[in-house]
């Protein structure tokens, strides 16, 4: 929708009057201006003012091309279009406004011909891209209000209105509504207020029935996936939820038009490439896109009121507002689109007292907040996180100019590291900050940074992940060990507080796990992104690693696993578990079927790992185990064990089916296998984990594959990361006829090994003496290392059985 493409600042020798293929040479003598008339050899005229002593334009004149007859009058200075100005295309399209160095440049109007898809603009341009606040009308009625980025609707304050009326009202990115946002459906009176990504809504929302009813959740792509609550009349927790900012306030949404024109030319002038100590640059998240929907395919498939949309559930308890106080409030689970489980939560006391209804209200606020907890001022962990944001700039930036080379010996031990001092009121080489005096302390810079590059880790990517203008968030600790856990804003990586023992076994293993991960390109050990110490002036070290997150996906992790092969203390003792629980060895109640293929490399992947920790001493490492499962298969009864569960029977589409809808929507509670295109142009996410080879799949004669989630995404299987696999729950025995039951899953699988700085020292060889006394020897986590293999291998071997009939 831009307009046609000019000779940029008539810069080109067959539009140029004045070049070196022209008549004169802008270094010819300079006087005043005289009007005259300039054919060049090419064909194209210039009548009006020109330079003295020359043929550059200078002032204002009419400049024609021969072959197009492309018109433009208007102001001129040294041969290129400046000032006021006014251009005519042969089609008919007219630009009049602004020009600065040959471009569209400043305010101006844009009317598109009558057969063209613009029908006309009228707002700010640079480099004659629309840039600033604007307002665009289309031939098919549509029209868009709002700011504009390097020719993209993006922004915050954007306003979008289809010709039938549904509008939009929020945030925009790349053209597509991203952000927090408002749409109304003008046919139905239906709105969503929520997040949304890529033209589809996206994490927190509520959608509002015209009658009142509405549902608060979360959704995924457009599908509904997770906890939420229906309400048959909501009005009562809008406010609520607008003030603690899960929902958007439109108020200040509308404000944005009165600024926004200097807010896009702000966030247009930041350059990622060019952070220092004292910007706080806004957090600027790259998501996995696997279908960037234009905003009308985007509102085209959100009104169909499709599954986990919003519009099934309205003849769930909307249909009449009478007497809506005695109407169930419920709670929905939902897995991509699917509903799993709805319960009551007022059963029959209507109406709830009010008591009662802030009670639901502060659960439903809960159950919507973002894992962690926010480190904000007052928070106790908030000096170490200003300490450590400002360390990871100094290091990075630091390390970064100097030329990349091969890592040497001299680079691993205690010599290559550094420290530097960060007083608060700043020195000659470090800045001014709010945090208390600090020591920082780097360990192996270029170790790390070449491992960071060898994962592929943008280097402006990490540092305004971790050192962005969005807080941290703190884990509460799943282990033992007392450590801090703190993840990123946008989720893509972990810092974990490290005992000093911790960091002298990483320091020793240092060379041998650098060498390892560079051998194995799919190892599934824990990815190290940066290791350092922060010594406040009064006040405890803290040493801390920065890792990858595994479960860093735009797909929802249900249930999650440690498993050791232990079974002394392996069960978690939380009476409610939900998908934020950390659950062990002796609460898994699943088999986990994967294609033969991809089973024998998983475990040998496993094997290798397990060796390479064994050699170095390491013992108590976990294998993490989550995974992200579809719609309820099929409940079965009495059923032979291997019966119906072969993975390599998922379907295989090819890379044209794969892309028509109606193909794909075929298998919109399953799992779909598509074969890889030999133009590889497919949209694939491939979220942070993209170093390490594709799996193939013996369904598509051993050829790369993608997993298709219909609907949702498109993502690339790698060893651990997108594995798609069959999960066989175990359920309690009938009491009718004492036959089992099974339930069967289409899973999802992120796999990975952590807790590797764990050796078997002095102490824990004291520990394992101890506890062989009072307990059985063989169910211990402290075991000696080369056992510890042995026996978690054996146990991960059950977690992933053979299928027989395959």
């Amino acid at each position: 929708m831009t307009p046609p493409v000019v000779a940029n600042g008539l810069g080109a020798s067959s539009h140029s009057p004045g070049t070196n293929g022209g008549p004169n040479h802008p270094n010819a003598a300079a006087g005043g201006p005289r009007a005259g008339e300039v054919t060049l050899p090419n064909g194209d005229i210039y009548s009006g003012t020109l330079l003295s002593g020359g043929d550059i334009p200078e002032g204002v004149g009419r400049y024609v091309w021969s072959g197009s007859s492309c018109v433009y009058e208007g102001g001129w200075r040294q041969g290129m279009r400046h000032g006021r100005g006014r251009t005519l295309w042969p089609s008919g399209a007219i630009h009049e406004g602004e020009y600065s160095a040959g471009y569209m440049d400043g305010e101006g109007t844009y009317i598109g011909s009558s057969d063209s898809s613009l029908s006309s603009y009228k707002g700010g341009w640079k480099l004659d891209r629309k840039h600033g606040h604007g307002i665009q009308t289309y031939c098919n009625g549509d029209m868009y209000e709002g700011p504009w980025v390097q020719g993209q609707m993006e922004g915050h304050g954007c306003r979008y209105t289809w010709a039938n009326g549904t509008t939009y009202v929020g945030a925009m990115r790349n053209g597509l509504m991203s952000g927090k946002g408002v749409l109304t459906w003008s046919a139905t009176g239906d709105s969503f207020q929520g997040n949304w990504l890529d033209g589809a809504m996206h994490g927190y929302g509520l959608y509002t029935w015209q009658d009142g009813g509405c549902y608060v959740g979360t959704w995924t792509r457009g599908f509904k996936d997770g906890k939420g609550t229906f309400y048959p009349k909501c009005s009562l927790y809008i406010d609520e939820l607008r003030q603690r900012g899960v929902l958007p306030d439109i108020s200040n949404i509308l404000q944005h038009h009165t600024d926004q024109e200097s807010a896009a030319v702000g966030a247009s002038s930041l350059s990622r490439r060019n952070l220092s100590f004292e910007q706080r640059l806004p957090s600027k998240k790259r998501p996995s896109l696997q279908r960037r929907w234009s905003i009308g395919v985007a509102v085209e498939r959100i009104t169909r009121h499709e599954p986990g949309v919003g519009g099934s559930d309205k003849t769930n308890g909307c249909e009449d507002t009478a007497g809506s106080n005695t109407f169930p409030i419920l709670e929905r689970e939902y897995a991509q689109g699917i509903l799993i489980s709805e319960v009551v939560l007022n059963h029959k006391t209507f109406p709830e007292s009010s008591k009662k209804l802030r009670l639901r209200q502060s659960k439903m606020m809960r159950d919507i907040k973002r894992p962690g907890e926010a480190i904000i001022k007052g928070h106790r962990s908030y000096d170490l996180m200003l300490c450590l944001q400002l360390g990871i700039r100094y290091t990075v930036g630091k390390i970064t100019p100097i030329e990349r080379r091969e890592v040497r010996a001299s680079d691993y031990g205690p010599k290559a590291s550094f420290w530097m001092n960060f007083p608060k009121n700043g020195s000659r080489l470090t800045p001014s900050h709010r945090a208390v005096d600090f020591k920082w302390k780097d360990y192996c810079p270029m170790v790390f940074r070449n491992l960071r590059e060898m994962f592929k880790i943008d280097t402006a990517d990490y540092m305004i992940s971790i050192c962005g203008s969005d807080a941290l968030r703190e884990l509460s600790s799943p282990g033992k060990s007392g450590s801090i856990f703190l993840l990123s804003q946008d989720d893509r990586f972990m810092i974990k507080t490290l005992r000093k023992s911790e960091v002298q076994v990483l320091l020793r293993m240092l060379p041998h796990y650098y060498r390892h991960v560079r051998t194995y390109e799919n190892t599934l050990i824990t990815k190290f992104f940066g290791l350092h110490r922060v010594k406040p002036s009064s006040g405890q070290k803290f040493r801390f690693v920065v890792m990858g997150n595994m479960f860093c996906t735009e797909l929802r992790i249900h249930r999650r696993f440690d498993l050791k092969g232990s079974s002394l203390g392996r069960s978690t003792d939380k009476i409610k578990i939900d998908e934020n629980t950390t659950l062990k060895d002796l609460d898994l109640n699943y088999s986990f079927y994967l294609e033969p293929s991809w089973r024998d490399s998983l475990l040998k992947q496993i094997e290798t790992d397990s060796e390479f920790l064994r050699n170095q001493g390491i013992m108590d490492y976990s294998l993490l185990l989550g995974f992200h499962y579809r719609a309820r298969q099929n409940l079965q009864r009495g059923a032979s064990f291997h019966e119906s569960i072969l993975p390599d029977k998922l379907p295989v589409l090819s890379e044209q089916d794969a892309v028509e809808e109606d193909s794909a929507c075929n298998y919109r509670e399953g799992l779909v296998l598509v074969q890889r295109g030999s133009d590889q142009k497919s949209k694939v996410a491939v979220g942070p984990h993209i170093r390490g080879s594709r799996l193939r799949s013996s369904s598509a004669c051993f050829e790369e594959v993608d997993l298709l989630l219909p609907g949702t995404a498109r993502l690339q299987i790698q060893l651990g990361v997108n594995m798609p696999a069959r999960a066989e729950k175990e359920e309690k025995q009938a009491e009718d006829d004492g036959k089992s039951f099974r339930q069967v899953y289409d899973v999802v699988l992120y796999i990975g090994i952590i807790d590797i700085l764990q050796e078997y020292s002095m102490r824990k060889k004291m520990e394992h003496a101890y506890k062989s006394i009072k307990y059985n020897p063989l169910s211990i986590s402290v075991v000696e290392p080369r056992f510890y293999s042995e026996r978690f291998l054996k146990f991960i071997h059950t977690v992933f059985p053979q299928n027989l009939s395959s």
